[in-house]
């Protein structure tokens, strides 16, 4: 087995300890021992990260982008070479099942592979002129230095959507990794320094998030705010972007539901969408949460959505035999009892779960309410667990009109045969991300980001390095 390292911070082409010599301790919370320590940084280190990071995107907005390109598509394969080493790290400090966080590596790399091909694609365009010998043009340029903040339920996949675009397009980045899974981000780091990134256009820090991001943000090297969290945080972070007219991608939290309609094929929802629940023992932001089927099918929906509940084995993640993982902190588990507990009062029914397994590590039931009325508290605010709520509806408007009762906007899923409930479903649903009878979200190539709370920006498709490039206006006149 691969040993779990202490983790460094990455600052200017060094490997280092901060400079206070500050460590805060990683715990497993499979089995709630301290595994290794990580780099606590203060404000002199992030002074040091921030003069590096400005004189690193002078070279590398210098660098062509072919080049740029061919380091990245070098970084990507280092990455899948050494997955393996990386995903046990990742297993270690997060607690998901050791095949899904190799998934998650092989998926990183896929993703470095896209954003290096758009780094050679960041067109301008010629624009018909009024008048004979005018030439009118516009030229993309990298936005500048770039902070970026990433949670700890996907360590690389949420960081390597921001490292990506912001190197494809000759930004520099300053990466604030989850100081609760450090190990597998400097992994991914380690790879970009392989493959010869030069020094300072990658930095990589832990420490207090509020503290790091009120001193980032209105920093005037910085020019990007990119983030992945909860809506409240990314409302205050955003609000704190506007003030100094910083650019800002917010990637923010959801409520999805999932509508299954009278007309569905049951048996392909039960397999796609159950196991789907409890990826990440459902701390995803897209992870289906209320369950809105139509009467009509609602007995067999939840019949068979219980019992593959029931039959998921929940365990240490480094068990090959594991199905869903542990919590990632101590702090879900009260969180989310509270929830449940609140839903029965309201007068919803605990079908299944609802109980932390064990004493030892932070494992919690896979866990189905049924018939949880919209005045309870996990109908209005994300459960980011292993908490599934099914409900029944009439008709296709009370199903919609409850999908979008919220504001959040970020996914949605639904399953149905009908063209007309198809219909209705794409000119309806305020989502940013809707996939139907399938499961077709965060692939590289496609945009993912929501709407509405949920967030604005895309960190996926053709569309997110947008984010990262200035249009600039050149328009002459021959001599």
């Amino acid at each position: 087995m691969t040993a779990y390292p202490n983790t460094q911070l990455f600052i200017d082409g060094a490997w280092c300890d901060s400079q206070s010599g500050k460590t805060i301790d990683v715990v497993n919370p499979a089995t709630e021992e301290v595994i290794g320590t990580v780099a606590h940084a203060g404000i002199p280190d992030l002074d040091s990260a921030l003069a590096a990071a400005e004189k690193g995107f002078a070279v590398w907005s210098a660098t062509p982008a072919f080049n740029r390109s061919k380091l990245m598509r070098k970084a990507a394969d280092l990455l899948r070479e050494r997955a393996s080493d990386i995903a046990v790290h990742m297993t270690l400090e997060q607690g998901k099942p050791l095949t899904q966080s190799k998934l998650e590596v092989l998926g990183a790399a896929d993703t470095i592979d896209w954003f290096a091909e758009e780094a050679r694609r960041t067109y301008g365009q010629v624009i018909p002129a009024r008048a004979n010998g005018v030439i009118s043009m516009t030229i993309k340029t990298p936005v500048g230095p770039v902070a970026a903040f990433t949670p700890w339920n996907f360590p690389l996949n949420q960081i390597v959507r921001k490292l990506s675009a912001a190197l494809a397009t000759g930004c520099s980045i300053i990466v604030k990794a989850p100081e609760e899974t450090p190990a597998s981000p400097a992994g991914l780091i380690q790879c970009f320094i392989d493959a010869g990134v030069p020094e300072g256009v990658v930095g990589l820090v832990y420490g207090i998030p509020a503290e790091i991001s009120e001193y980032l943000i209105p920093h005037p090297v910085i020019r990007k705010l990119t983030f992945t969290g909860s809506t409240p945080v990314g409302k205050h972070l955003a609000s704190l972007a506007g003030l100094h007219m910083k650019r800002a991608t917010m990637e923010l939290g959801g409520h999805a539901p999932v509508m299954v309609f009278d007309d569905a094929d049951i048996d392909t929802a039960l397999a796609q969408i159950a196991p789907h629940k409890y990826r990440n023992a459902g701390q995803v932001c897209v992870s289906p949460t209320r369950f809105l089927v139509q009467e009509k099918v609602a007995d067999k929906f939840t019949e068979g959505f219980i019992a593959a509940s029931k039959d998921l084995n929940v365990g240490d993640g480094m068990e090959e035999s594991t199905q869903m993982g542990p919590l990632a902190n101590e702090r879900r588990i009260p969180a989310i009892e509270g929830m449940i507990a609140d839903a029965v009062e309201h007068g919803g029914a605990l079908a299944t779960g609802g109980k932390r397994i064990g004493n030892k590590g932070y494992f919690f039931e896979p866990t189905v309410l049924t018939d949880v009325p919209t005045s309870a508290k996990i109908m209005n605010d994300e459960p980011f667990g292993p908490v599934s709520v099914i409900n029944r509806y009439g008709s296709r408007d009370e199903i919609l009109a409850e999908a979008n009762r919220l504001p959040f906007g970020l996914a949605a899923y639904a399953y149905t045969t009908s063209s007309a409930n198809e219909q209705a479903l794409r000119s309806q649903v305020q989502v940013g991300m809707l996939t139907i009878n399938h499961l077709g979200l965060a692939l590289p190539e496609l945009p993912f980001g929501g709407i509405q709370d949920s967030g604005y920006g895309t960190e996926g498709g053709s569309e997110a390095v947008e984010a990262y490039l200035d249009t600039r206006l050149v328009t002459s006149m021959n001599a």
